[in-house]
């Protein structure tokens, strides 16, 4: 397991195409296991989950994003591929959103060296609140 740090950007597009932009930096560990690479980090108060630990796994070409801790349930949980639909729940102190991610692209340079970024485009449906585009950028410092 090698010690990062991340620098990471999320940006939501709504369908009257206002954008909001979240940036911050991170620490975080890279490692890999049976040919799967894990990034894993802690969320932050910024980012709207303190207290909550992202994993992603990076197989072939899709990432499975998950996340544990306070205040999301154990089942939180989305995929990514080009192309493909993924549908599921969003775990909120509320209860369950069902959730449908379309992946319109994913740019994925990470090196278990610890260097490079991701990128994911998805358009996402959190059924009856909200819909939009977001963009992710993960980028290794």
């Amino acid at each position: 397991m090698k010690d990062i740090m991340l620098k990471i950007i999320g940006k939501q597009l709504s369908y009257d195409m206002e954008e909001v932009q979240m940036e911050f930096i991170t620490e975080g560990q890279i490692y890999e296991k049976d040919e799967t690479m894990f990034l894993v980090y802690d969320e932050s108060e910024f980012s709207g989950m303190p207290g909550c630990k992202t994993k992603m796994e990076f197989s072939g070409d899709q990432i499975r994003m998950s996340r544990l801790g306070i205040g999301v349930g154990s089942d939180t949980e989305i995929q990514f591929q080009k192309g493909k639909r993924y549908t599921g729940y969003y775990d909120t102190p509320f209860g369950a959103i069902e959730m449908e991610v379309l992946t319109n692209d994913i740019e994925n340079n990470l090196s278990m060296e610890g260097k490079g970024s991701v990128n994911i485009d998805y358009h996402i449906s959190l059924k009856g609140f909200s819909e939009g585009r977001n963009r992710l950028n993960i980028e290794v410092m």
